[in-house]
């Protein structure tokens, strides 16, 4: 059995139940506000409660949720169960789950507890440190408690500025600003620094951010724009080319702010001075009409729009500065290709994620980078420039130990990933407690979690798919000039690397 919503779920296979006759329990209608204290500032409400639903309640109760995602198309009980993160290093940092003081959890029993039992983990409760991020496999999370905080604004501003000094500052910025993050845009050489920080409520502005990205487009925009990155990225067009044809939609997405205006309406400078729920996440493609398909999300199955992959990552905050390094490296081998190997219209998304109680939480102080990169709708059909980020990949899992986004990734992100968490074994002991019989388990998670196998899964292509690290030819895609080979950088690196002769 999983866990699953009508919004979003997770890249992996973590919503997907076992074999051909798993059940999925939906809690699309269990999404109400149980309960709100505004004395003790506490908020009560249902799992499948979406983000944007939770905060705008709290804005109207004169509270703020201090830290989320930033799309708001997830529910309360997902993005808990995979750490979903903000971005900050400031008092108990930029993820949900710290800000979770009880939880309600429905747990497998046998027949004589009427195969159910409903469990209150209160604020310190032993067992809330593995509930509290727990991949969907202790059972089904019911109600969350969360403690907010008085309702707040946020002043935002972004700066570019050139990259030179970029390792040095990816240690250093997280400190400077509460809500800080950056955009690195390797090909330009540049970085896109996010000053953020709360200011009196008192403050002027009503400013509001409505990511480009997350907005609903003409479905014939959306279906146009796919095919022409498909012809770009499978017909041999040159590394350069590919920059010529990002770049301007890099520069759009800077002209527009981002999303953000100063009213909600229009744009006219930095900084945005706005309410926490109005800047701190958005998503209104969620909200987009049902109109026959004439409009719709990006990424929409329906319509063969946006297809890609998303590997998100976290590095130790004191070995971050020597992974940047290593990436600025491995970009002045060839700045262009990075066109290729990496989605320009966001670049890499550089947040900061604060040590976690959580068994499955971060075990210490981290920088997080998000990639975006094209996947193709055939199986075995690399993507171009594809050893770019796998090198990328393969260095901050490895060479830096770094740890996978739970509710991102390939499979062979999370090879082995359970080894790098000190509480994985106090968190296996409570899988064991609440369900036994692994109702809420799956092959995928059993592997995940080191229980049995590996997410591993060696075949032809495999390397190009994320199924496998490669170790031979047949891994790549050799009848299309991709062979296994080093990385140019980190040398213990094994990438499908593109070979003109």
């Amino acid at each position: 059995m999983k866990v699953a919503t009508k919004y979003s779920h997770s890249l992996p296979k973590l919503a997907c139940p076992g074999g051909l006759d798993g059940t999925i329990i939906s809690t699309a209608r269990l999404n109400r506000t149980v309960r709100v204290d505004v004395e003790r500032r506490l908020m009560t409400v249902e799992s499948g409660m979406v983000l944007r639903d939770l905060i705008e309640a709290a804005g109207a109760a004169g509270l703020s949720l201090p830290h989320s995602p930033y799309w708001y198309g997830l529910t309360i009980g997902g993005l808990l169960s995979t750490g979903a993160h903000g971005s900050s290093l400031w008092g108990k940092g930029g993820a949900v789950h710290e800000y979770v003081v009880g939880l309600r959890i429905v747990t497998p029993a046998p027949a004589s507890q009427g195969f159910a039992v409903v469990r209150e983990l209160g604020a310190h409760h032993p067992d809330l440190d593995a509930a509290k991020v727990s991949l969907g496999v202790l059972g089904v999370v019911s109600q969350v408690t969360l403690a907010l905080q008085p309702l707040f604004k946020r002043s935002v501003a972004f700066v570019k500025r050139d990259d030179s000094d970029l390792a040095d500052q990816v240690a250093a910025w997280g400190r400077l600003h509460e809500f800080a993050d950056m955009t690195w845009q390797p090909e330009q050489r540049k970085v896109i620094y996010r000053q953020d920080d709360r200011v009196d409520v008192s403050s002027p502005g009503n400013g509001l951010s409505d990511t480009l990205l997350a907005r609903s487009a003409p479905t014939l925009m959306l279906v146009d724009a796919r095919a022409a990155e498909e012809r770009l990225q499978e017909n041999g067009t040159t590394a350069a080319d590919l920059c010529a044809a990002a770049r301007p939609l890099a520069d759009t997405v800077e002209r527009q702010a981002y999303g953000y205006t100063n009213d909600g309406v229009s744009f006219t400078g930095y900084p945005v001075v706005g309410y926490q729920h109005r800047i701190q996440a958005s998503g209104t493609c969620m909200d987009s009409p049902e109109d026959g398909l004439l409009s719709g999300c990006p990424w929409d199955r329906r319509i063969r729009g946006s297809f890609y992959y998303n590997s998100g990552f976290s590095v130790a905050l004191s070995k971050a500065p020597a992974f940047v390094s290593d990436m600025q490296r491995l970009r002045d081998l060839n700045p262009d290709i990075f066109c290729a190997g990496v989605d320009t219209r966001v670049g890499v998304l550089v947040r900061y994620v604060k040590a976690s109680s959580a068994y499955l939480g971060k075990p210490e102080d981290c920088v997080d980078f998000d990639i975006i990169y094209y996947r193709s709708r055939t199986y075995g059909m690399p993507r171009a420039h594809a050893d770019v980020v796998d090198e990328i990949e393969q260095m901050a899992l490895r060479k830096y130990g770094g740890l996978p986004h739970w509710g991102k990734n390939r499979n062979l992100a999370f090879s082995g990933v359970i080894t790098k968490y000190p509480g994985a074994g106090k968190f296996l002991g409570v899988k064991d407690r609440y369900d036994p019989d692994g109702l809420f388990s799956s092959e995928w998670s059993d592997q995940v979690l080191g229980i049995n196998g590996s997410p591993d899964i060696v075949k032809e292509s495999c390397a190009v798919e994320g199924l496998c690290i490669c170790s031979e030819d047949s891994h790549c895609a050799p009848e299309r000039g991709y062979f296994c080979r080093p990385g140019k950088v980190y040398d213990e690196a094994r990438v499908c690397l593109f070979l003109q002769d």
